[in-house]
């Protein structure tokens, strides 16, 4: 059990000590130090302070304060490779410190793949500044120039006389590595300047080494305190109330129906309701139990079956090309596409459907809140903690300093999940009832209610010159905006506990173009955004799911260059090559052809028009924040049932410098298949009043039977360059592979994710069909 002191928490208050979470109380000389505003008792936390980022333990630990999260990409143990290296000392010497707005600098939630790109360099700087600083402190100590100084292993020694040492905890003596740091930007756009240089490739020991994952064991074993596992002293449990019909609010609620239940409470504050018990299984009874009469609503949802007819026809309310817009909500391209249409001689156009999906997390979102008069903690799996701590002094209605929200791993936090609006229905429950709070939704509550992928269709053209050379290129997604459901939980309005208080609503356009390489002669990569099917409190509110430029986006403009690409006759790795010119891309297809055994054709494959089970491979490329993916899919095609068996996935993957491999291996791995869960299975169900997947039979997702059966990773390490991030990039271009292996095993199009069985039947049974030429 997690037990929690709320005054007096040093820096070092959460300690990992033999798989379990303790707190630790600070010593007082450390409560003497405190800054008198702070209300947790320990140093300041400023992006100008070295001591923030890094510190010395008495027993020589070097602490390091990592403002992001590992939502089980490795980065704890990755982070803990860089500070090591650049310190030197022992990796195992290195604790990290993760998630604690208390703790750690904001330097922004987990997003994008940033963990090692932004935060990780952001580490090795300030670590490598340590050690410079304190060798210069030896120098004063041992009475020589800094520059005659070595370190091995946390200890500085005399390059001619070793038995001249002193180790770091010496020269710290229990106190604080003060000096100040250069730094600019906020969150995800912070970065730090330092006089210390980064050890070269060649200097390295640590980095690019397999050191196993720190978080592996806790897990396996079940001894990993999750957010699920936090007691306080006095805490109640808490189930939360929504309609069955969305937009319906509560206008009547009948306490006498929970009333033989131990302990049972109502709560309702305006349209937010929840029951209350001491004994969570009481919670659990009097949720079911409640009787509550619900306003008249009808949210006219146009279903799932018809929901890309209605995209389709649903009027523009924002553009790319917009003004205002600017970084990846901006429209990107080169020359004059309208130009190059007038030029073409052939025109090919095509479009393709992504469904509305589900974080689909393994276990549904957990928080525990614990509000006083004063300040406020939160436990939560969020992504981005710091933004959660911004969004509940909002809603608390308290100065921002004194909310402090601890990160401890979850049920799943990748993107924006329902671990925000259960965060923020905790803080909001203690506020009320002034006690601790433990909200855990339900397995239904989790799928119905979690905010969405956006559903979308992408539609592209290409006007080809007399020799097949693409001389205009368009590619557009229509759709639901991707911060419907804001992603950084930095308002109340976007939660539902916000939303049901009737806070001002804080929807705004966004979406964004499929990332790549190409260079087309005339381009131009965009989207229309459409308006959202309910404005407050809705089911299907959209958001960000882990890679939101990826499956999305990437399915239908990769996809569609392989129909350019048969069109041309031309196989599908030459084809992309023409318009590639990197060395760096031209060696990634390299390799994964290489490594896939590739035989250069066009598609499809011939010989198979009667085979009962057809084989085809295909492959699609992207390349994000400077990660480039090429990815090979082999299927077999069972054309009576329509199932599609994977044998084989072969994804090249070049992120620069490599931290860890076999992290970023695992990283990759569990990225394509989860990949294949939501290109084979996954799709939100809704009727014409709410979400109708709820549970793993309306909402399926891939079993071991479905897993491919051979993932083969090939990884191109430069450690010259920086590392570009990994934890999104691979899953990206699955499903347009997939539907172009299809295409070379039957020659038809497959153009509407999730692959079923049943689309797969119908597909094959209209059979071939050419490449659409605009009119």
């Amino acid at each position: 059990m997690i037990t929690s002191e709320m005054d007096g928490l040093s820096r070092r208050a959460f300690l990992t000590t033999g798989g379990a979470l303790v707190v630790a109380l600070a010593a007082p000389a450390d409560l003497a130090r405190a800054a008198e505003k702070n209300p947790f008792g320990r140093s300041v936390v400023r992006p100008d302070k070295l001591s923030s980022y890094i510190s010395i333990d008495p027993d020589g630990t070097v602490v390091a304060y990592y403002g992001k999260i590992d939502g089980g990409q490795g980065l704890q143990t990755a982070i803990g490779q860089m500070v090591a290296e650049e310190i030197d000392v022992p990796w195992e010497r290195v604790r990290v410190v993760m998630g604690d707005t208390g703790l750690t600098v904001d330097i922004g939630g987990a997003t994008a793949g940033n963990g090692v790109r932004q935060g990780g360099m952001i580490m090795r700087q300030t670590a490598a500044e340590a050690r410079r600083l304190l060798i210069a402190m030896a120098g004063k100590k041992l009475d020589i120039d800094p520059a005659d100084l070595t370190v091995s292993d946390g200890v500085v020694h005399v390059v001619a006389d070793p038995s001249r040492r002193v180790s770091y905890a010496e020269l710290v003596s229990g106190g604080h590595l003060d000096a100040p740091i250069a730094w600019r930007g906020l969150a995800q756009q912070l970065t730090v300047k330092v006089d210390a240089p980064l050890k070269k490739p060649s200097q390295f020991k640590v980095i690019g080494k397999p050191m196993p994952r720190r978080d592996i064991a806790g897990k396996v074993f079940g001894t990993l305190q999750q957010c699920s596992d936090v007691r306080l002293p006095d805490m109640l449990h808490a189930r939360m109330i929504r309609p069955t019909v969305a937009g319906a609010v509560p206008v009547a609620v009948d306490e006498k129906s929970i009333a033989d239940i131990p302990g049972a409470q109502v709560v309702w504050i305006k349209n937010f309701l929840a029951v209350v018990a001491e004994k969570e299984w009481n919670a659990v009874k009097a949720a079911k139990a409640l009787k509550v009469n619900w306003s008249e609503s009808k949210p006219n949802f146009p279903g799932h079956e018809k929901l890309f007819d209605y995209i389709r026809q649903a009027p523009v309310v924002a553009r790319s090309s917009d003004p205002g817009m600017v970084g990846a909500s901006a429209s990107r391209g080169n020359g004059s596409v309208e130009e190059g249409f007038k030029q073409a001689v052939r025109i090919l156009e095509g479009e393709y459907e992504f469904p509305t999906q589900s974080h689909a997390s393994m276990g549904p979102a957990c928080a525990v809140a614990d509000v006083r008069d004063d300040r406020a903690t939160v436990w939560t799996s969020t992504q981005k903690p710091h933004d959660c701590a911004a969004g509940i002094a909002e809603l608390l209605e308290l100065p921002p300093e004194k909310v402090r929200a601890i990160w401890m791993f979850g049920t799943g936090g990748y993107a924006r999940d329902g671990q925000g609006d259960a965060t923020a229905d905790a803080a909001l429950l203690s506020k009320h009832l002034g006690r601790p709070v433990r909200v855990q939704y339900m397995r239904h509550e989790a799928l119905a209610w979690d905010p969405k992928c956006p559903a979308l269709v992408n539609r592209s053209r290409v006007g080809l010159d007399a020799s097949g050379r693409i001389i205009a290129y368009e590619n557009i997604s229509k759709g639901f905006s991707m911060e419907d459901c804001n992603t950084r939980e930095q308002h109340p309005a976007d939660t539902l506990a916000g939303m049901s208080l009737g806070v001002p609503l804080n929807w705004r356009a966004a979406f964004g173009s499929p990332g790549n390489g190409y260079k087309f002669e005339n381009a131009n990569w965009g989207w229309e955004v459409i308006a959202p099917l309910m404005e407050r409190s809705s089911p299907l509110r959209s958001t960000h799911i882990r890679d939101p430029y990826g499956l999305p986006i990437v399915f239908g403009s990769e996809a569609f260059l392989d129909e350019v690409a048969v069109a041309t006759g031309s196989d599908p790795i030459e084809f992309r090559l023409r318009y590639l010119k990197q060395e760096r891309e031209h060696e990634l297809f390299r390799a994964a052809a290489r490594q896939y055994d590739w035989d250069t054709r066009p598609s499809p494959r011939s010989n198979q028009a009667d085979a009962e089970i057809a084989v085809g491979r295909g492959l699609a490329y992207r390349q994000l924040q400077g990660t480039y993916i090429a990815l090979i899919v082999e299927v077999r095609v069972h054309r009576n049932s329509g199932v599609i068996d994977i044998p084989r996935l072969v994804c090249a993957h070049d992120c620069g410098l490599i931290v860890n491999p076999e992290t970023i291996r695992h990283v990759i791995d569990r990225q394509l298949v989860w990949g294949t869960s939501r290109a084979m299975y996954e799709e939100v169900r809704f009727d014409e009043n709410m979400a109708t997947s709820v549970d793993w039979l309306t909402y399926p997702v891939v079993k071991m039977g479905g897993v491919p059966q051979s993932i083969e990773i090939v990884l191109i390490d430069r450690p010259e360059a920086p590392s570009s991030g990994a934890a999104e990039m691979a899953i990206g271009p699955l499903p347009a592979a997939i539907s172009s292996a299809v295409f070379d095993a039957t020659g038809v199009r497959l153009r509407r994710v999730p692959f079923t069985p049943e689309r797969v039947k119908a597909a094959l049974a209209r059979g071939p069909e050419p490449v659409k030429a605009a009119l």
